[in-house]
């Protein structure tokens, strides 16, 4: 079944939840108009639903392989990959100065989010050049800059993040990965990582490898890791491509899903070590890359959001289509298309909810992270980004979890032949499987909320979004409108249920710490269903004041703001007796 990006619906966030016009008038995003959004938008929908969504269900089924070193990819992706290199869209959130458009990352979380639902797998190569780029904006050299950046904006390279190594998972102090210095301002790395997105393929003439390793005197633990670039083809002071360097890829992971997406084994430094380069500072290696796993987290929710808008489009055309049985009301004695039943009907508004949710506070986290960079105020970009790192654990956590739900759903709407593979809503379901789990696991982003995001600064933030739910709960109430009242009760509750974890959170970290990270993916949750509840109370707000221009997508909008309302946020309690109940009992594995 063919993807449509929801176009309507991203600008309608863009403009009334997510402060695109704040994000315009920031010097540098002048260009960012309405006009040029829904631009930038509609060409997006068209090559991810022409180009990228035809190619996403045979990929699956015919993904590439690794030979002799060398990945072939899927059929099609090195042609699609062309298409969206030429028309630009690597360097759109990136500066002109080295080939970039420049534009917010507000608008590019949208275009993003179509790429991603149409084609999962494809869009993980973009995904870490991406990171990549903004690692070496950030700390690489002046002369890293140059070299490396524009060829990566432009297509012509990708980029990678090397991390994970076998014995290590996600303990970044286990690393044994070594980098040697050679006296002329190049190191010669030697390791294996593994889990690498995108480590080997066909796609672009050069891979850049960035890779945590250690130095010969380095630190133990996480203060003893530095971050190298390593090219798989050396790059000659013209530019040009020099020799293969010492990296090669011994191998692929053959997978649940994502299966399109080449996973690669990568071997470092068996013929003397691959020449590499210091990004920021000696032992120094997490502050750099954690800018690349910062922007790869808040992808990756993004990725959530994707296959949760691409499993609920399957289902609701699927269910619109199937014909079973009569209705449970007798207004028809012949059987009717399955929509038109009431359990369907709480699916797929089930699906439809939690997809708009997640689509709203991402975006919000997206709009708050262009106001941390471009703001002119220096107060008012340390405000934003607060708010900004407080809710990218969140929108990883939450939305990719969500993604999992309502992809499930999704089968369950399909009925037996959601188990088929025919149908494709298993595919969303497989690739939906390792959002929560890669860049980092939801209890990793859970601990992350619970120890830098709400301990840190005592929960002000925390209590900031709060004191923003509450207002938008009296101003739903201020409107006398049964739609606002309904919601307002459930956000209430979900608020002040998320208020008692926060200050559960820091009354017991310190006395009993076991207890309050054992409940931190509870809390996870509860930040996330409230904050996403929020979101979709604003939409009510604003689709009340905009009805009259577009009555029939307004009034859905209404009607789906009370769907979350019933079926959301009416659980957030229950996640707050799990947080508060934590430290009653051991729970037993």
């Amino acid at each position: 079944m063919p993807y449509q990006a929801p176009v309507k619906d991203m600008l309608f966030v863009l403009n009334h939840l997510a402060g695109l016009p704040a994000v315009a008038a920031l010097p540098g995003f002048e260009e960012a108009t309405p006009d040029t959004a829904q631009a930038v938008l509609e060409e997006a929908a068209h090559f991810a639903g022409e180009v990228l969504a035809p190619l996403n269900q045979p990929a699956d089924r015919e993904p590439g392989a690794w030979r002799d070193g060398a990945v072939t990819t899927a059929p099609g992706f090195k042609q699609a990959f062309r298409q969206y290199a030429e028309a630009g869209w690597q360097g759109m959130n990136h500066p002109a100065e080295y080939g970039g458009q420049g534009l917010p990352g507000l608008l590019g979380a949208a275009t993003s989010e179509m790429l991603n639902a149409a084609n999962l797998s494809f869009s993980l190569c973009p995904l870490l050049t991406n990171g990549a780029i903004e690692a070496l904006l950030t700390a690489g050299s002046a002369e890293l800059r140059e070299r490396y950046i524009g060829p990566m904006i432009s297509g012509k390279w990708t980029g990678t993040m090397n991390l994970t190594e076998p014995q290590a998972g996600s303990d970044l102090a286990l690393l044994r990965s070594r980098a040697e210095p050679q006296g002329d301002g190049s190191y010669r790395i030697s390791g294996t990582k593994i889990f690498i997105t995108y480590g080997e393929h066909d796609l672009a003439e050069n891979i850049i490898h960035l890779v945590l390793a250690r130095l010969p005197d380095a630190p133990e633990g996480v203060k003893g890791i530095s971050l190298f670039l390593v090219p798989k083809f050396l790059v000659n002071a013209d530019g040009s491509l020099g020799q293969r360097n010492d990296v090669h890829c011994v191998s692929i992971e053959h997978k649940l899903g994502i299966k399109a997406s080449p996973t690669a084994t990568l071997q470092f430094g068996d013929a003397g070590g691959a020449v590499g380069y210091l990004i920021g500072q000696e032992n120094r290696g997490l502050d750099a890359m954690f800018i690349m796993m910062n922007a790869a987290r808040f992808a990756v929710g993004m990725q959530g959001v994707a296959v949760s808008d691409r499993a609920y489009q399957h289902a609701l055309a699927y269910a619109a289509e199937r014909v079973q049985s009569r209705p449970v009301d007798g207004s028809s004695r012949e059987a009717v298309t399955i929509i038109h039943h009431p359990d369907v009907r709480r699916i797929l508004g089930t699906m439809r909810a939690v997809t708009e949710a997640g689509r709203a506070l991402a975006y919000y986290t997206a709009g708050h992270a262009d106001l941390a960079h471009a703001s002119p105020d220096e107060k008012a970009r340390a405000r934003h980004l607060a708010v900004q790192e407080y809710l990218v654990p969140i929108v990883k956590g939450w939305c990719t979890e969500m993604s999992i739900e309502v992809a499930s759903l999704g089968v369950q709407v399909h009925g037996g032949m959601g188990f088929i593979e025919e149908t494709g809503a298993a595919q969303f379901y497989r690739d939906a499987r390792i959002l929560a789990i890669y860049e980092g696991t939801t209890a990793i982003q859970a601990n992350d909320l619970v120890g830098r995001k709400t301990l840190r600064d005592g929960g002000a933030v925390a209590r900031w979004l709060l004191d923003q739910v509450r207002q938008t709960e009296d101003a739903l109430l201020a409107r006398n409108d049964p739609a606002a009242t309904r919601v307002a009760g459930p956000l209430k509750a979900a608020r002040e249920a998320l208020s008692s974890a926060v200050d559960y959170v820091l009354a017991n970290a310190a006395g009993k710490t076991n207890a309050v990270f054992a409940a931190a993916v509870p809390y996870l949750m509860l930040a996330g269903t409230t904050l996403a509840g929020w979101q979709m109370a604003r939409a009510l707000l604003a689709s009340l004041d905009l009805k009259q221009e577009d009555p029939g997508f307004h009034a859905a909008k209404i009607a789906t703001a009370q769907a979350y309302a019933l079926h959301k946020l009416t659980q957030a309690p229950g996640l707050a007796a799990v947080v508060l109940g934590s430290g009653e009992y051991e729970v037993q594995p």
